[in-house]
């Protein structure tokens, strides 16, 4: 399917943006306007774009289909500051509440049923349920469109975190299973980053991979291995040495398939291949090398 945003409504193409671009992060926005009406709604057009200065940019679209703006940036127009509240999984309905188009000088907080907490530097409450709360000033509000749907780029600058020390690691980090955060996927739907949906994948940062065009073609055209599987193989600094590649060869379970498939190529191919992609799945990346460059 080709779409070309001019042939289709902005409503119906938001909707395959919202869709496509997902997960997106959430920004639980707490504002204040000149009379102290405080202002709670989330946005997941959001991300962090800076740490030094530590900046952090969301986007309060105007509505599709009405062309009006929301209360959150008519309040940052009035009184640039703004914290931003992390969302995670206890509190995502209580967030998805606060979405409601509450008449002006509601207070979502209330409406939700979440506390307001005194903030450090700025004037808005943070979320006391929230594990992290970024106070932050706003520097710039950039205006993408007058019609529905253009956003309104609240460019926010990071004075003061605060972190609960219930989600850090014993190095003092972020835990992201205890951080338990969530996103915005398209129409209803929501993500939790928690569980199976959390994984690592080694920075290629200080080293430099081997990259996959150098590997063999014989690994690089593998019927059982995946383009992920082909990554994180490409991603180690040199191949492992022709004696080690020997020595693991003397293991019981690599004697085993040469003896089964001797006289079967493809088949040992195969086995080595399924081998070394269980491996790949254990981070043991050297060793299923090792396995992939048996003869």
């Amino acid at each position: 399917m080709i779409i070309d945003p001019k042939n289709i409504s902005p409503a119906a193409f938001q909707a395959y943006l919202q869709g496509a671009v997902a997960p997106r992060p959430i920004a639980f926005a707490s504002t204040i306007n000149a009379e102290g009406q405080v202002n709670l709604s989330p946005f997941s057009f959001f991300n962090v774009f800076s740490s030094n200065p530590p900046i952090l940019v969301f986007s309060p679209s105007r509505r599709v289909r009405d062309n009006t703006t929301k209360h959150t940036l008519e309040n940052v127009q009035e009184v640039k500051e703004v914290v931003i509240n992390i969302v995670d999984f206890a509190m995502v309905e209580q967030m998805s509440l606060s979405s409601t188009e509450y008449d002006k000088g509601i207070n979502e907080f209330t409406k939700a049923g979440l506390t307001e907490e005194p903030s450090e530097k700025v004037q808005p409450p943070r979320v006391k349920e929230a594990p992290v709360a970024f106070e932050c000033v706003v520097k710039d509000i950039i205006s993408l469109g007058d019609q529905g749907g253009a956003g309104n780029l609240i460019i926010c600058e990071v004075i003061l975190a605060r972190v609960d020390d219930a989600i850090l690691d014993a190095d003092g980090k972020i835990d992201p299973f205890k951080l338990d955060a969530v996103a915005r996927m398209g129409g209803d739907w929501y993500c939790r980053a928690n569980g199976s949906a959390l994984f690592e994948i080694p920075k290629p940062l200080r080293t430099k991979g081997i990259g996959v065009d150098q590997i063999p073609d014989q690994i690089k055209n593998s019927l059982v291995l995946t383009g992920n599987n082909l990554g994180r193989l490409g991603n180690v600094e040199a191949l492992p040495s022709k004696f080690e590649i020997l020595e693991y060869g003397d293991r019981p379970e690599i004697v085993e398939m040469k003896i089964r498939y001797q006289n079967d190529p493809e088949s040992m191919v195969y086995f080595l291949h399924e081998h070394a992609k269980s491996l790949l799945e254990e981070g043991l990346v050297m060793d299923a090398w090792k396995v992939l460059l048996q003869d």
